[in-house]
């Protein structure tokens, strides 16, 4: 029985994820004096990966602490 509630916590975890919209992000690439590395064609290479965005939370200003006299 403990083994069937731990399987079945381990499947609802791994589905319960923080939702995001995937998004691309490409740099060029540059080399150790700071300047571009091109292609054989001539067009800059570039280093690309996929990151989440998540959205903004709007929320509430936290009010100041009270002074202490």
């Amino acid at each position: 029985m403990k083994k069937l509630l731990a399987l079945l916590a381990l499947c609802i975890a791994s589905t319960a994820f923080a939702g995001g919209e995937m998004k691309e992000v490409c740099t060029p690439v540059k080399d150790k004096a700071g300047k571009e590395v091109k292609n054989k064609d001539g067009s800059v290479k570039e280093s690309c990966k996929k990151i989440k965005v998540h959205k903004k939370v709007e929320g509430e200003k936290v009010p100041e602490p009270a002074k202490k006299k």
